[in-house]
């Protein structure tokens, strides 16, 4: 082969070598993960054994009516941050965490509201959740929370209602004998008692309820020294040191 011969072949063979590797950066480009598309889209709800207030088509529809549902959209398109707040309005979910999987589906961990007060009042019908903030009351909701009726707002739904149920939960002695609170006035609180007289207890104001239901509690633990013929259906324990009885 002469030397002019065997260098254009050389620049032939560079050619094709340099196209080759052009071709291949640009389809590399083109394959990139993000101009590849959403493949799938995973609600993973963490507590759902305990409770389950919501259903995957709920946060599919909620997704596509605000055109966040990613599925099918190019990955540098979507947006987890809208996402993940869209799914967190969802006005039964607590907490949402939303991330891209290697295999391009998106995933959403969420966690779900828990209640914690049931609020009737003369105008509305409400939970309270653990975060002292307002939740429907949906038909889902089954929980076994503390009933309050009567004249309470959310205000004082949320703080003095919500501490008592809290300490309820932890107070197995009056979870099993507390069947409501009813509100009559912020100075007037009525504890009902789950018993079969459904004996009413007049708590007064909130401060100190410990105290006072541990004054209560002496007195029914001692109650089988009265009288049998004796029932009271009002039980007043908002005086020191007394509980006063009422036929």
């Amino acid at each position: 082969m002469s030397r002019t011969a065997h260098i254009v072949w050389t620049c032939i063979g560079l050619g094709l070598m340099a196209s080759l590797l052009l071709a291949a950066v640009v389809w590399g480009y083109r394959m990139t993960p993000s101009s590849q598309s959403c493949t799938a889209v995973e609600y993973i709800i963490s507590d759902r054994s305990e409770r389950l207030y919501l259903t995957t088509s709920e946060l599919d529809r909620m997704l596509l009516s605000a055109d966040l549902y990613p599925v099918g959209k190019t990955v540098d398109s979507l947006s987890l941050h809208r996402i993940e707040k869209a799914v967190r309005s969802h006005p039964m979910v607590r907490t949402a965490e939303c991330y891209l999987t290697p295999r391009n589906e998106v995933r959403v961990r969420l966690t779900q509201r828990i209640p914690l007060v049931r609020v009737q009042s003369q105008t509305d019908t409400y939970l309270i959740d653990t975060d002292r903030r307002v939740m429907q009351a949906r038909a889902a909701v089954k929980d076994r929370v503390l009933p309050v009726t009567g004249n309470v707002g959310q205000q004082t739904a949320s703080k003095q209602m919500a501490d008592f149920a809290e300490w309820l939960q932890d107070n197995s002695y009056w979870q099993e004998r507390i069947h409501h609170l009813y509100v009559h006035s912020p100075q007037k609180v009525y504890v009902c008692l789950n018993d079969s007289a459904r004996t009413r207890v007049v708590l007064g104001t909130m401060d100190d309820y410990d105290t006072k239901l541990a004054k209560l509690r002496t007195f029914l633990d001692n109650k089988e020294s009265l009288p049998q013929d004796i029932q009271y259906t009002e039980l007043d324990i908002r005086f020191h040191g007394q509980v006063i009885g009422r036929k």
